[in-house]
């Protein structure tokens, strides 16, 4: 091996070892992270909370119009929107084979009334046999008894006589109702057979002008829904376009949706200008309340929580002395943000409290800064703000969440009001 290659491999094991060294020390060496607080200021807004849902617009009377009696489609006089009368033609079934029943048990009447004329006189000739005494009373007997029997006969075929004509009437199909046709399920020559079910053959709204919603609410909703209370919905065909209603009705009645107990609620709509149709799907939002002008914080401004140091309440890890030691606040804390002060405050499991935190005192480049928890009352929520109804006043600035930074990057940050470290409620604001 020559000097040169012996040379080369002294340089190249020297540098991978000061290269391993280097990155050993920074890696390990490293000052700690820091913690940033990003804040959002109380503000004045007005919130609207609601409870959503979808739905399905119907009409507000629907009839079904449909055959008791099977048969072939003969004529119709009505199409889809058509306005209707009640007592309106719709359609005919042929009437052929119910009018040759209609005759035949005419037929079987006259016959069956014959038969009780003759019962009649051979009673009569029987009675008169019988009081003098030349008829056995065996005769007569039988003679009232078939009397009886042609007399029901009567009675029957003048039922089924009844039913034929009963049967030909039906064959013509008028409407029920005044209003608009909007679905036609047959055609002429078509073929409709009654059997256990009616057939539809028509399907008749009332009154398009006014309809309601079927809105499926989920149980944990359902208990601030009340008839009266004010509705606002959208549907696919207007996505620019609000429409509004009522609660009419909350329905008792429980359904099971993929393990979810849903409710029925009924809301009532006016539809003057006739744009709504029924089937459509609605994405309903049931107003509950309102507040106007009322103080408001994000969220997640009150889902914050900082992490808390177990040894706040003690002594300061590290003696105090490091980067993250406490000073006489409370000691430090660890990882991502907390309050020097202790946990939550006991006043928050009171109803309507909860626990927001300022910064109490502004961190530095190398420390971070400490926070102070406040005790606030809440009203209610529109999803995204909640309202605070005491506790706090209006522009002061609540953490809602954290960054966490190496102190090299902290450090290196321009200083000036946008310094998460220096100044109150200087961090990152939304």
């Amino acid at each position: 091996m020559t000097f040169i290659s012996i040379l080369r491999s002294v340089v190249i094991w020297g540098g991978l070892a000061a290269a391993s060294w280097f990155g050993y020390d920074h890696f390990f060496n490293r000052p700690p992270g820091i913690t940033e607080y990003r804040t959002t200021p109380v503000i004045r807004t007005s919130l609207v909370q609601k409870v959503t849902a979808t739905g399905e617009l119907t009409a507000l009377v629907l009839v079904q119009v449909g055959s008791q009696l099977s048969g072939t489609i003969s004529e119709l006089n009505a199409d889809f929107n058509s306005q209707v009368k009640q007592g309106q033609l719709l359609a005919r079934l042929d009437p052929a084979t119910y009018k040759a029943n209609l005759a035949q048990n005419e037929g079987e009447l006259a016959n069956a009334q014959a038969q009780l004329q003759l019962a009649q006189l051979n009673a009569q000739r029987k009675k008169q046999l019988l009081d003098k005494g030349l008829a056995p009373i065996a005769d007569y007997d039988k003679a009232v008894a078939d009397l009886t029997q042609a007399e029901a006969g009567v009675k029957i075929r003048s039922a089924v006589l009844q039913k034929s004509q009963v049967d030909l009437t039906r064959c013509t199909i008028y409407a029920p109702i005044d209003g608009m046709v909007i679905s036609r399920k047959v055609d002429v020559g078509q073929t409709v057979a009654a059997s256990l079910n009616a057939p539809v053959l028509f399907e008749i709204a009332k009154d398009l002008t006014s309809m309601e919603i079927h809105a499926s609410v989920a149980e944990a909703d359902i208990g601030g829904l009340a008839e009266g209370q004010e509705v606002t919905f959208t549907v696919n065909a207007y996505p620019d376009e609000t429409f509004h209603g009522v609660v009419k009705q909350v329905r008792n009645s429980p359904t099971v949706v993929e393990n979810v107990v849903h409710y029925d609620t009924v809301i009532a709509v006016e539809n003057k200008q006739l744009k709504l149709k029924p089937g459509m799907t609605c994405l309903v939002s049931i107003i509950l309340s309102k507040r106007e002008n009322a103080l408001a914080l994000p969220n997640a401004a009150l889902r914050f929580k900082p992490e808390t140091n177990d040894s706040a309440q003690g002594e300061k890890p590290g003696g105090g002395d490091g980067p993250r030691g406490g000073g006489g606040e409370g000691g430090g804390r660890r990882g991502g943000g907390g309050s020097r002060g202790g946990g939550r405050p006991k006043s928050e499991s009171s109803p309507g409290g909860r626990t927001v935190y300022v910064i109490d005192k502004p961190g530095t480049p190398t420390t971070e800064a400490i926070l102070k928890p406040l005790t606030v009352r809440i009203g209610i929520d529109d999803g995204n703000r909640t309202e605070i109804l005491s506790g706090v006043t209006e522009g002061q600035e609540i953490v809602s969440g954290t960054v966490f930074k190496s102190q090299d990057a902290a450090a290196n940050q321009p200083s000036g009001n946008n310094n998460p470290f220096r100044g109150g409620g200087g961090g990152f604001r939304r």
